[in-house]
């Protein structure tokens, strides 16, 4: 008989007879599993279907005709002998040599002996010897003939073992097969059949951990054909590959500078690299030595691409192009996708864009939320952004070159991320400069290499010579990091540090107003900043009566709140609804969907806000979208008010536009005081201004004496803090109001940094 010998590893499995010891073969079961053992098992399954038996499942027992056909041919004479066990085989399984018959038999009898030993009695060593012989004539007649040939005949059983089927193995293994059992529920059961392991051996490697939920030949013939699937994806590969980063010396720019043929020597590879650099070794000197590498990299005549902060979008016209259909299955979505990467001036780069497609997106497949229509989303992504970059990255390749693609700021999204991925499997070294060490960049990669220094600066442009290069000086920079000292979580704000503001409505009692009206904001109570927004605490209030019936009194106290930056309305009303506003012709242009179209205003000929910074335009535009969507104005959404809002609040007058530009959100708020008088209603177009300018950050206090309902009556809910003062009076005239003129700045408008540090006097 054949001995069970130990393996040395996995590989042993597959050696030809006549490498291994003299007549050994092996018999593991395997209990656990890690990535060696999942690929041997696929390796052993394959060798397993060409020479040998596949079980899944319990052998099933031999059914009446099996037995019928058995007795037929065999008579019903049965002796524990080898010899009459010998001759059986002879006439049984004719397809055997006199040399396969005579190992079998003894390993048939050393079975029965077996049973016979544990307490099995006559009648059952019997019914074991019919079993046994039908099931080698029905599931194994075509192993048993190839018994003791260089090609070891293979065994892989996958399913519930039970003593026979135990014993059966045992046989074919000492009869010259090699044995792989598969256990996945632990192997306690199996114990219970053999508990001193004498008929198998138990396969112990580092790091083996449980079979995972669904394992089973099944599944490994379902991945095999996936495999063989993807190498029809795949097509002809490409006779070259990428070596990535293994060349690279540790300084990332020099070496990208390196041309490509003094990499590396080896002909059938590229020599790439993939790397990131956070933050900056010295923000002084980093913008200049970036410029002198963009000059190199030029002045080479390599090709490269440069993107600064995003990528762009694939185009409506782009994604057209692709003639995209709806996909079933991701092989058929992955073959139509990558047919569109098509490079016919260059077949061996055409092999490459597929290649790399097809490892990025199998991989991200992979991912446990992922879907096709997600993944057909990100294939879109990429096949657009590739064909867009092609000429301009890879026009006039050839081997051994190499382009150059820069990202500065990092990936933002999962599109960005796989984009780069696919590049560094390509002939394009790829560097993501991320010196905002604020920045994020979601690219993760085993292969990427990255350095990270402690420094940091904010950079949005690359530089080169048309990108308008400004290089800051060492005073700068260390002015910068003042500032930074000075004004993070100090309480000390520089001029228009924020760009945008949320404004909360104070609710007080009426002497209050007095006492918060000059305030600066950050002063005032609820004042809070986030990231780069200020909650600002403001007044929006309604005051009736006249306080005591003193009429001087009472316009003494709304002179006193006077400020440089108060806009007084003492005449009903303050906008003339039938003023021509050129806004109203077509409002529909400008709001669509429930949103307001930013760019169709700011393209707009009658748009007058352009002169304003950017973030004062922009803020203005969210604000107007806020009061929209508020639906605070009555009608909104309901009669069209929403497109009145519109046209209001982009015809502003000047004097209000100044007001806004003006505003430094942690310093003093503009004011507005409307006084009303009379039994007028203020006007719609009014009440939307001050409920516009209350979003933007004014402080807005109407005087009614009368204490008839004036603004409130356009308002959908209560948004006024109304404080009734006194009695109602009529038919008042309003005094005219001197606006206090502006106070000298104390002091130069020096930065903080040359207060600091100027000459003595």
């Amino acid at each position: 008989m054949f001995e069970h010998k130990k393996i040395q590893s996995l590989n042993d499995y597959f050696l030809p007879l006549n490498k291994r010891a003299q007549n050994s073969v092996y018999f593991y079961r395997i209990c656990g599993s890690n990535e060696d053992i999942k690929n041997f098992i696929i390796e052993y399954y394959e060798a397993t279907r060409k020479n040998g038996v596949v079980i899944e499942g319990k052998i099933p027992n031999p059914d009446g005709k099996n037995l019928s056909f058995f007795q037929e041919m065999m008579g019903t004479d049965f002796k524990l002998d080898k010899f009459f066990i010998g001759q059986s085989l002879n006439r049984w399984l004719p397809r055997m040599n006199s040399s396969q018959c005579t190992v079998m038999a003894d390993a048939l009898y050393s079975a029965l002996l077996s049973l016979k030993s544990i307490g099995k009695n006559d009648n059952v060593i019997r019914n074991s010897y019919i079993k046994f012989m039908c099931w080698l004539y029905y599931r194994f007649e075509g192993v048993v003939n190839r018994l003791g040939s260089l090609d070891v005949p293979k065994i892989l059983y996958d399913g519930e073992i039970g003593i026979y089927d135990l014993y059966l193995l045992n046989i074919l293994s000492n009869s010259g097969c090699d044995v792989v059992l598969l256990v996945y529920d632990g192997e306690q059961e199996y114990l219970s059949l053999d508990p001193r392991s004498m008929l198998s051996d138990k396969l112990q490697l580092p790091d083996m951990k449980e079979f995972p939920a669904g394992y089973s030949l099944k599944a490994i013939r379902q991945e095999i054909q996936e495999k063989a699937e993807r190498e029809r994806l795949y097509g002809n590969r490409p006779t070259v590959r990428n070596c990535t980063n293994a060349w690279l010396s540790g300084n990332i720019l020099e070496d990208i500078k390196k041309p490509a043929v003094t990499r590396g020597d080896d002909k059938n590879l590229f020599y790439n690299a993939f790397c990131r650099i956070y933050g900056v070794e010295d923000k002084v000197t980093y913008q200049n030595e970036l410029y002198r590498f963009y000059l190199e990299i030029k002045n080479s005549g390599r090709n490269y691409l440069i993107a600064e902060e995003k990528i762009p979008l694939p185009t409506a016209s782009e994604v057209a192009r692709l003639n995209r259909r709806n996909y079933a299955k991701l092989d058929e979505m992955l073959l139509d996708m990558s047919s569109k990467l098509r490079f016919p001036q260059n077949i061996e780069l055409q092999k490459l864009l597929v290649k790399a497609f097809l490892d990025v997106v199998l991989e991200e497949s992979k991912q446990p939320d992922m879907n096709l229509n997600k993944l057909t989303g990100k294939a879109i992504h990429l096949v657009c952004w590739t064909l867009r970059y092609l000429q301009a990255l890879f026009g006039n390749w050839s081997m051994p070159l190499v382009s150059l693609f820069i990202y500065l700021g990092g990936c933002k999204n999962d599109c960005e991320v796989l984009f780069l991925k696919m590049l560094s499997k390509l002939p394009c070294d790829v560097l993501i400069l991320v010196p905002n060490l604020n920045s994020r960049c979601m690219l993760s990669d085993k292969v990427l290499f990255e350095m990270k220094y402690t420094q940091t600066l904010v950079m949005n442009v690359f530089p080169t010579e048309n990108s308008g290069l400004q290089i800051a000086t060492a005073a700068y920079h260390a002015e910068r990091d003042l500032d930074e000292v000075m004004y993070s979580g100090t309480g000390i704000y520089r001029n228009f540090q924020y760009t945008k503001a949320n404004a909360v409505t104070l609710k007080t009692m009426y002497e209050e107003i007095g006492i918060l009206w000059d305030q600066e904001l950050k002063f005032r109570p609820n004042f809070s900043t986030y990231d780069d927004t200020v909650n600002v605490p403001v007044i929006f209030a309604k005051v009736s009566g006249v306080k005591d019936s003193n009429v001087s009194k009472y316009w003494q106290s709304i002179r006193n709140l006077l400020t440089e930056d108060t806009l007084v309305i003492g005449s009903v009303p303050y906008t003339n609804p039938n003023a021509p506003n050129p806004f109203r012709l077509n409002p529909t242009v400008f709001f669509k969907n429930g949103k307001v179209q930013r760019n169709a205003i700011m393209q707009s000929q009658y748009y007058q806000y352009g002169v304003l910074r950017p973030e004062t335009q922009n803020y203005i535009l969210d604000k107007l979208q806020v009061l929209i969507d508020s639906r605070n104005i009555n009608g909104t959404f309901v009669n069209g008010t929403e497109y009145t809002i519109v046209s209001t609040i982009l015809n502003l007058q000047t004097e209000l536009i100044r007001l806004i530009q003006k505003f430094d959100f942690t310093k003093k708020n503009p004011k507005v005081i409307y006084i009303n008088t009379g039994d007028y209603v203020i006007s719609l177009e009014d009440a939307i201004i001050m409920a516009f300018l209350n979003l933007v950050g004014f402080d807005v206090v109407f005087f009614v004496p009368t204490g008839y309902q004036t603004v409130e009556m356009h308002f959908s809910r209560s948004i006024l803090d109304e404080h009734q003062i006194g009695e109602y009076m009529y038919d008042l005239q309003v005094p005219k109001f001197k606006i206090p003129a502006p106070k000298p700045a104390k002091g130069n408008n020096n930065s903080l940094f040359k207060n600091l540090f100027k000459k003595g006097k």
